[in-house]
């Protein structure tokens, strides 16, 4: 060969050497009919020359939050506080109309105390006349009067009850029983009173601890109601002004233990209440 076709066979010779070395060891048809593996726990490294960044471990999802809990209940006082109910509003007094009905004005004082919804205050001579008649056919040993039973009787069965007469003879367990039954039923209580002869309303009262937290509580003010205020007596004293606060001294010169002669009953002899009952 002369120059020119001996240097085109040279490179000839080049290209070949070139193109086996850019052609895969495995035969493409064999190739194909080979499964491709994945796996998805392990990624497939990364290129020479990329760069990337390292796999992160999952992070746990956070537990869901819990709702806030409710504020413990507050501590009862350990020491008894200051304590004050009164059922009276202005119009609930009555005077009674005649030297003779003070059972049938307390009772009219009574459902003033109680009835809160604007129906109209128990007050006229009539109605408490017509009280006073029910009172006394419901009173034995009465003087020809009405006595503390027809006087409890006559509240049930007006709308008022229940209430029951009891006595108590000591007086500071007295005038817890009365603002106990306040505290509980929100209704007045009856006060018997010049050893049985004159009929009070008690309407609300002062204390140093709440009943219905304290077993043992001091009242210290008794809120009343005198049917025969303006009046009063020559022998007990002046009728004091309605809604009055007494303190238990004041109180105890006209509320003293009942008489027994003045009215024949199996109480035994003690202050008296007309007292509310709790509904059962």
């Amino acid at each position: 060969m002369t120059g020119a076709p001996a240097r085109l066979l040279a490179w000839l010779a080049v290209l070949a050497t070139l193109l086996t070395a850019c052609t895969p060891a495995v035969d493409l048809d064999e190739a194909a009919g080979q499964p491709t593996t994945t796996s998805s726990a392990m990624p497939s490294a990364p290129s020479a020359g990329t760069s990337q960044a390292p796999s992160q471990a999952p992070v746990a999802a956070p537990p869901p939050a819990q709702a806030p809990q409710p504020a413990p209940p507050p501590a009862l006082p350990l020491v008894p506080e200051a304590f004050a109910l009164n059922l009276y509003q202005e119009g609930d007094f009555v005077p009674q109309y005649t030297f003779d009905w003070c059972v049938a004005a307390s009772i009219q004082m009574a459902h003033n105390l109680i009835d809160d919804t604007g129906g109209g205050s128990w007050a006229a001579p009539a109605q408490q006349s017509e009280l006073w008649e029910m009172a006394r056919a419901r009173s034995s040993n009465s003087f020809n009067g009405a006595n503390p039973r027809g006087w409890a009787q006559v509240l049930t069965e007006v709308g008022m009850g229940p209430y029951s007469v009891v006595s108590i003879a000591n007086y500071e367990d007295t005038l817890q029983a009365a603002a106990r039954a306040i505290a509980q039923t929100g209704r007045p209580v009856g006060l018997v009173m010049w050893s049985g002869r004159h009929a009070w309303v008690m309407s609300g009262f002062e204390s140093i601890g709440d009943p219905a937290l304290f077993p043992e509580f001091q009242v210290t003010g008794i809120r009343v109601l005198d049917p025969l205020y303006p009046h009063g007596s020559g022998q007990w004293g002046p009728s004091p002004e309605p809604n009055s606060l007494l303190t238990p001294e004041q109180l105890a010169q006209q509320f003293v233990v009942r008489e027994p002669r003045r009215w024949s009953t199996d109480l035994p002899t003690g202050y008296l209440l007309v007292l509310p009952v709790a509904a059962a």
